[in-house]
């Protein structure tokens, strides 16, 4: 789920602690226009290319590539991963400009779908890292041979379904706390909200110590063996553009939990609205992510960029009606 909702339901006014007057409002009206305007501007462009970018992997896939692969099936379902974390894009734009207006029936599907995605994405590639692991670090062993492995797909979704289910299952669509005719899809609840950014965190964190223990081995191999492996400048630099971009957003929705747990500094008026900033920031980075698998693709695997550009001449040719080089296809 976008956990930024949470900052944007309370975003007008919070309440900050002054020790000479008591309760005292902290405006944060500068904040909000800054969420419903430059937000769903950036959130429109990165929808665009990821539609595009990630429907045109899967044409690839489909009509070049092997699907028996294990390599190609953790592809694919990583277009399917940022496809899903997409679906929730223009929604919480919707939600930014004129809060919440799809009911809550939306509110829940839309708040599944997007987490899954997120999820989803974590586990293929911590599963894709672990391929290459095996197949550079221990090449005669069974899962490197392909056997016992075919479930393992779906075991991952089964997984990834799981750690969404929160999402589904406590979110709800609530009036705004200063505007009762403004509503925002969010957590029911801020243990709810708080509990589903530990998971988030702990997630990523394991998926970080996984990817970087595999790293450290393969190179440690290829350095003694003097042996490269043609997939793994791909699957690092998918995982590299994965943890820059979203590191820095799971460090901030933490921070963002010690507000709720009213530890110091943090419940400072200033503090709390340079952290708002900077959640905008480091969503903006980490959302944009779910566009960057097709441009990886394309620059690192020679036999992708020449499926794609056999692609782009057949969509180009189509549309002009010129005749279609069979030699390509």
């Amino acid at each position: 789920m976008d956990y930024t909702n949470e900052a944007e339901y309370e975003s007008v006014y919070e309440y900050d602690i002054d020790n000479s007057t008591g309760f005292s409002f902290c405006l944060k009206e500068t904040v909000a226009q800054v969420g419903s305007t430059a937000v769903p501007l950036l959130f429109s462009i990165v929808v665009l290319l990821s539609l595009v970018g990630n429907i045109l992997v899967l044409v690839i896939l489909g009509l070049y590539e092997n699907l028996r692969s294990l390599t190609n099936i953790f592809i694919l379902s990583l277009a399917l991963s940022d496809l899903m974390f997409t679906l929730g894009l223009p929604f919480w734009s919707s939600q930014y400009i004129w809060g919440w207006t799809f009911g809550d029936a939306v509110c829940k599907g839309i708040s599944f779908v997007f987490s899954a995605g997120y999820y989803s994405r974590i586990v293929f590639l911590m599963l894709m890292t672990i391929q290459c692991y095996v197949a550079v670090v221990h090449p005669l062993s069974d899962c490197e041979r392909g056997q016992r492995v075919a479930a393992v797909p779906i075991l991952a979704w089964v997984v990834s379904f799981g750690a969404a289910m929160p999402a589904l299952l406590y979110s709800e669509v609530m009036g705004d706390p200063v505007d009762y005719n403004v509503f925002y899809c969010v957590f029911d609840s801020m243990a709810a909200s708080v509990n589903a950014t530990y998971q988030q965190n702990i997630f990523f964190v394991v998926a970080f110590l996984v990817v970087a223990f595999c790293y450290i081995r393969i190179l440690q191999t290829i350095c003694r063996r003097n042996k490269r492996h043609r997939t793994i400048r791909l699957i690092f630099c998918i995982a590299g553009m994965f943890f820059v971009g979203w590191a820095p957003y799971n460090i901030v929705i933490f921070l963002h939990t010690l507000t709720e747990h009213e530890v110091e500094p943090f419940t400072d008026c200033d503090v709390s609205t340079y952290l708002d900033y900077a959640l905008y920031v480091c969503q903006l980075l980490a959302f944009s992510n779910c566009c960057l698998n097709p441009v990886c693709y394309v620059i690192v695997s020679v036999q992708f960029r020449n499926h794609f550009k056999m692609v782009l001449r057949k969509i180009f040719r189509s549309q002009t009606g010129a005749p279609v080089d069979h030699h390509l296809q």
